[in-house]
């Protein structure tokens, strides 16, 4: 049955606050730092925060949604990853908020709920005045229908935070889908007002490559103002003008270790670099024997926790069996079974963990374990997830990520290598973009319109 004209007008509305309200409670627990974002988003109402892996997103979530129960005496959903309720819940209990795991049914008594987004319909978006997304970032890595639901969810919800330090790791247009699930320009729009067709690679990496779209170089200065307006970015406390502490990471040292497959690709008297996507996967398939033996002398060799990541089923299961002790959380597992070898890795009572990065490479903390195994893949945004489950904020030695792969798989490094360095660069602009906008509305108070949020 088709819908009516008013029908898709209702269903295509935004509701949402276009500024929030003055804090009522801040924790003394908080860093300076933290205090001013989490001020910032209570005020705004709809908004982002892209914060660097430990800089305590969880924490800043929480006390958001505290303020918005408190501010409404309503209820206020919390978003999360696959197997990382259980981490939200133990750290609300640190700074006094009170949150719940429901995998289902409310409770009369709910305020803070705490959910996977793979739960989210079982629940009903009247039911809450405030949503929260942490690591939002995986909503772009969910098909079409799921994200769809997730922002249409968000839709009618007055108060909505996204949280992630992935916002957009090489693609200025991944912007456009936390844009649309706060309520603002939808991600098509953004691309129309702010994007052009990119004529070939040379021109579009001067003019800010975005895929096959580059930023219009008339429009640079609108769009950051644009972001400006529902985001802030930090990687260290000195962007928001406070001081850095002890927010400073250890070394990071990533060793490539080349494996030889046992033989050649039929028709080859040598291993060649393989080409293509269906090549590059017919390698792995080949030498998956060869990678996780060598995964598995390198974690053997040492006594303290390590994270053994893989890609494929048969990966999992090859080196749970060569590993001693070892313990695999893979997709069939239960959610519970996930939480509780997640917990266990997390209070040592597991010493190798052996997962996948979709599975356990957001939102986990393991700041413990100092050592990880890694088979590359294309994805930039996998491999700085999974590296920053151990080398974040709060981790005390230096870390070490041994890279395993192979002649035929050449092209996937550099590739990866490209998008680190893509990622890196524009994540610096857009924090120093971010700080130059905020000094402009600084410098200008006489303009028009202008409001100063109380931190500045």
């Amino acid at each position: 049955m088709s819908e009516t004209y008013q029908e898709f007008l209702r269903r295509k509305e935004q509701e949402g606050s276009e500024s929030g309200f003055a804090p009522t409670w801040m924790p003394d627990e908080l860093f300076d730092f933290q205090k001013v974002c989490v001020e910032w988003a209570i005020q705004k109402g709809r908004g982002a925060l892209f914060e660097d892996c430990g800089l305590g997103k969880t924490a800043q979530q929480l006390v958001w949604a505290e303020n918005v129960a408190r501010h409404t005496g309503g209820k206020v959903l919390v978003l999360t990853p696959l197997a990382v309720s259980f981490q939200t819940v133990q750290e609300g209990a640190k700074f006094g908020v009170e949150c719940v795991q429901r995998r289902d049914n409310l409770h009369s008594s709910d305020r803070v709920v705490v959910t996977n987004y793979e739960r989210l319909h079982h629940f009903d978006p009247t039911d809450f005045d405030g949503v929260v997304c942490d690591e939002s970032s995986i909503l772009k890595n969910f098909d079409g229908s799921t994200r769809a639901a997730v922002t249409d969810f968000m839709r009618k919800i007055p108060y909505r935070l996204l949280c992630t330090a992935t916002a957009a790791p090489n693609d200025y247009i991944e912007l456009g889908t936390s844009s649309e699930a706060l309520g603002y320009i939808g991600a098509q729009d953004v691309i129309n007002r702010f994007f052009k067709k990119a004529k070939n690679t040379t021109s579009a990496h001067h003019e800010r490559m975005s895929g096959v779209f580059a930023l219009r170089p008339h429009a640079t200065e609108a769009f950051w103002r644009w972001v400006c307006s529902w985001a802030r970015a930090i990687r260290r406390p000195s962007d928001v003008g406070c001081e850095d502490g002890a927010f400073d990471l250890p070394a990071l040292s990533a060793n490539q270790h080349t494996v030889k497959a046992s033989a050649p690709r039929d028709g080859y008297l040598f291993d060649v670099c393989a080409v293509g996507l269906q090549e590059q996967r017919a390698d792995l398939r080949r030498t998956i024997g060869e990678r996780c033996e060598k995964a598995a002398e390198i974690i053997n060799g040492r006594t303290d926790p390590s994270i053994a990541w893989c890609n494929l089923n048969d990966e999992g299961d090859m080196m749970e069996a060569m590993i001693p002790g070892a313990v695999q959380v893979s997709g069939k597992d239960s959610d519970e079974k996930k939480e509780e070898s997640f917990l266990g890795f997390a209070k040592g009572d597991i010493r190798v963990l052996v997962t996948k990065p979709s599975i356990g490479g957001f939102g986990l903390n393991f700041q413990h374990c100092a050592h990880q195994t890694y088979f590359p893949s294309h994805s930039y945004e996998q491999y700085y997830q999974c590296v920053r489950r151990s080398w974040r904020f709060g981790q005390t030695r230096p870390v070490t990520v041994d890279m395993i792969t192979t002649d035929g798989q050449q092209d996937v490094l550099s590739n990866l290598q490209r998008k680190t360095n893509q990622a890196e660069d524009m994540f610096s602009e857009l924090v120093a973009q971010m700080n130059n906008e905020l000094s402009i509305q600084k410098k200008n108070e006489h303009t028009k319109g202008q409001v100063m949020p109380s931190w500045l």
